[in-house]
């Protein structure tokens, strides 16, 4: 921002909870257009949230009906990330309340990110769809590595779960936990995991537990963007229905419930939603204002 330029609006959105001490909070600027790349990193880097997103005008041709459809672009404190769930889902809510529950349109730097927003019970809610996603094979040696910086013996892996790099708009690695005990039990090495993600363009590491069919309990360590764990991970959830669904741990026509956030004091909720013939994940949650 210049000097004659007045400082944006940051308004503060948690997402995927009720709570505003739950969730994942994130910065919402409505309207970004008078920032450039350095004013929205340092807004992000001020606010300290995981992410922050920052909206402008959309481009030609995106579709979505006039003020109901955006560019949108998301910064943690030390980077831009290409996509982030819970600061989509916390825009969505915060233009809601603006402008009332209905569609909207994001076009990311992943792609074209549709979000319906729908009131129940007085709660606002939040459902994006993912863009396409795709499932990768992770090297051995990429794998310890990974295992490694985590202090995790390849033993208290659950081998039902093959780990895998999984995308939805974001590149994640997924490993399972053998135990919620394991799953509990995090203190990583925060450089030598940033170092690997960053060589493998990772936005954050998935690691789940399996408490049944259809209830996961999820962390998500993001180095990269300067924060020792991400509270609640919508780009993740993402990636890790279209992952159980490939890897046939789910039907393919499922809804998951993922738990996250809960070792971290601030408890969460995710729904995951698969549909057949659809390879698109949604990800859907509720939110609140922050202050």
């Amino acid at each position: 921002m210049t000097t004659n330029t007045a400082r944006p609006d940051v308004l503060r959105y948690t997402a995927f909870s009720s709570d505003p001490e739950g969730g994942n909070p994130a910065g919402v600027v409505l309207d970004a257009s008078a920032l450039d790349d350095a004013d929205m990193l340092a807004i992000a880097a001020e606010l300290g949230y995981s992410e922050s997103a920052f909206l402008t005008a959309p481009p030609e041709g995106l579709g979505g009906r006039e003020g109901r459809a955006y560019t949108i672009r998301f910064f943690s404190p030390k980077a831009e990330v290409s996509f982030c769930g819970h600061a989509t889902v916390a825009t969505a809510l915060a233009l809601a309340e603006r402008t009332g529950p209905g569609e909207l349109v994001f076009a990311t730097q992943a792609g074209t990110v549709p979000v319906e927003v729908v009131e129940e019970g007085g709660v606002l809610r939040a459902t994006l769809t993912s863009v396409e996603p795709r499932i990768e094979e992770i090297a051995d040696d990429d794998l310890a590595e990974a295992l490694g910086a985590l202090g995790w013996p390849a033993a208290d892996l659950d081998p039902a779960f093959a780990p895998r790099i999984a995308f939805a708009g974001a590149r994640h690695l997924v490993l399972a936990a053998a135990t919620r005990a394991r799953l509990a039990d995090l203190a990583y090495d925060f450089a030598r995991l940033e170092a690997l993600m960053h060589r493998l363009a990772l936005t954050t590491v998935q690691l789940v537990w399996r408490e049944s069919a259809t209830v996961f309990h999820v962390r998500d360590p993001f180095p990269v963007g300067g924060v020792v764990e991400d509270p609640a991970t919508g780009a993740a959830a993402a990636a890790f229905g279209a992952y159980a669904r490939e890897l046939g741990l789910v039907p393919e026509d499922a809804v998951l419930t993922l738990h996250q956030g809960e070792d971290l004091g601030r408890p969460g909720e995710l729904t995951v939603t698969l549909r057949t013939g659809d390879p698109r994940v949604r990800v859907s949650g509720a939110g609140a204002r922050i202050g």
